[in-house]
């Protein structure tokens, strides 16, 4: 069996925050949450609801049904427009190295 809806929007996710080259801090502050709950999130010790995958695919301008889909729709689904130009690192001051972890 492949994964699960819920691994699938998580991936779908990291997915995105990569390609757009942001941060789970920028995307907790489009959803109105802390980088602590979208890390819950993202390991799974919490859910995505609905209303986060909408607001999700809103920020990243992409169908939710493509964040449905998974990572490689989700990211191929994303603008031109929102992709981060090569050699941007991810958010502010953080590598890549450290996307994603908290302190």
């Amino acid at each position: 069996m492949g994964m699960s809806l819920e691994d699938r929007v998580r991936s779908a996710v990291a997915a995105l925050l990569h390609a757009a080259g942001e941060s789970q801090t920028e995307l907790a502050a489009v959803l109105g949450v802390s980088q602590a709950q979208v890390s819950r999130r993202q390991s799974g010790a919490a859910g995505w609801s609905l209303a986060d995958c909408e607001a999700v695919a809103a920020h990243y301008g992409i169908d939710v049904l493509d964040l449905f889909a998974g990572p490689t729709r989700a990211a191929e689904a994303l603008p031109a427009a929102r992709r981060r130009a090569l050699g941007r690192q991810a958010g502010p001051h953080r590598s890549a190295a450290t996307e994603g972890r908290t302190s």
